[in-house]
This record gives C-alpha cells, sequence and structure tokens, in this order.
C-alpha cells in the first residue's frame, strides 16, 4: 500500500473519524473531511401516533438527531447503523440493527422482526432514496415517511480542498459539486447519487451502491486500475 504521503486525497461529508472515513483508509486513499452541506431541521410532527405504529424506522444520524426527544421511552426503533444508533443517545429505548448498514438490510430486519406486518413510521431525509417506501409498496408493511430534515449548502460555502477525487454521499451534493469537479474524479453513493451527476452533464466515474464493502471495493479497484502499467 502506498504511504500516506503518496496516497489520493478524496473528499467526502464525514469527520476524519467516521466508520466512511476509516473505509476510505482502507482502499488506500486518504480522506478528506468537507463540510459542504449543513442540516435544516423540520418541524412537522409524526405522520401517525407513536403508539399506532409497531417500530420507529431511523436511516440516518441526522434523522435520529432530530426524533430522538420527541421518541416515547419504550419505543422500538430500527435503526440502519451503529452511528444512526448513536446519534439517538436514548437508554430507554428498545434498538434493532441489521446485519449490515443499508436499506436493503433493515428491510430485512423488518420483515424477520415483524412478519404479521403493520404500520412503521420511517423517518428520513427530505431526499432520500425512498427504497423502504418502494420495497413496501402493496405488502402488509406500510410505511410512513416522517420528513425530518433536509439537506442544503452551506452559507458561506466552503472552498473545494485540493483533492484527487469526491464522494458524493445524495444527490443534493452531487448537484453541488458536479460543477467544482471537472478536473477531478466523482464518485457515487448510490443509484441516485450517480443519476444525479448524469443530469448535471458530469458523470460519476463510477459509483456503488451504499454499503462499505462497495465502497471499498470500488475505492481499491479505481486505485488499483490508475497504478495499472501501461
Amino acid at each position: 500500500m502506498k504511504p500516506v504521503a503518496d496516497r489520493p486525497r478524496l473528499a467526502l461529508a464525514r469527520p476524519a473519524q467516521h466508520p466512511l472515513a476509516d473505509t476510505v483508509r482502507k482502499a488506500g486513499w486518504t480522506p478528506v473531511p468537507y463540510a459542504f452541506t449543513a442540516l435544516k431541521v423540520s418541524s412537522a410532527p409524526p405522520p401517525i401516533p407513536f403508539e399506532k405504529a409497531k417500530a420507529l424506522l431511523l436511516l440516518s444520524p441526522s434523522g435520529a438527531r432530530v426524533a430522538s426527544r420527541r421518541i416515547p421511552a419504550g419505543a422500538t426503533c430500527l435503526v440502519q447503523g451503529a452511528g444512526t444508533a448513536e446519534a439517538l443517545g436514548r437508554e430507554d429505548l428498545t434498538i434493532q440493527l441489521p446485519a449490515e448498514a443499508c436499506a436493503e438490510s433493515l428491510w430485512e430486519l423488518v420483515q424477520s422482526l415483524f412478519p404479521e406486518g403493520g404500520a412503521f413510521i420511517l423517518a428520513r431525509g427530505e431526499r432520500s432514496r425512498e427504497y423502504l417506501e418502494m420495497a413496501a409498496r402493496g405488502t402488509i408493511w406500510r410505511m410512513h415517511p416522517w420528513i425530518t430534515h433536509r439537506e442544503a449548502a452551506r452559507e458561506p460555502f466552503p472552498p473545494l480542498p485540493a483533492v484527487s477525487g469526491v464522494l458524493a454521499m445524495s444527490p443534493l451534493q452531487a448537484e453541488i459539486l458536479a460543477p467544482l469537479t471537472t478536473q477531478v474524479l466523482r464518485f457515487a453513493w448510490g443509484e441516485s447519487t450517480r443519476a444525479a451527476f448524469e443530469r448535471c452533464g458530469t458523470p460519476a466515474h463510477a459509483h456503488c451502491e451504499p454499503k462499505p464493502s462497495l465502497l471499498w471495493a470500488m475505492l481499491a479497484q479505481h486505485l488499483n486500475k490508475e497504478e495499472s502499467p501501461c
């Protein structure tokens, strides 16, 4: 593996000690935290009373932080990953995590824990990829979306650091980064993020489904490709 000083730098909207930053390091890149979006909290109430829901589903740390103070003690929360569970900051909740930190695995957990179906509150961002709603459509598992927050560009906007590539984690991030990254590599986290780059006329050089293991594979493969002799 290359020495740290020689590794390509990848900008991503995650802190240096975030698990995804660790994944970037393991793939042979140097993660560069780039906080160019901010959380805008919604005041919308839950779509149904908590007592009428079998469980609350939480897709991200941002949604967890917003929802935390409104969740009644003893509620069952199915969270997409350990970071989301930690963001809740509550010890009086029943928290369940899927085998992998992705919406697909969370959907499998819902079906496994609640084979009888029922109503669920789905806390998510304004522009999430809506995988769970689509997966549950027409089934006995009824998803009631609760839009807890939205992502917006920071003001004032921070300049892009000196990097070899960027990782867009959402369609909005891709739209913001598209005009800034014509001279660097563009990686997309998820199909909807890849499509956002495409719509902006700056296609992603590679994309992966939103799983840490696939992010590692994508970045490692691209690094090996760049290092291969002609």
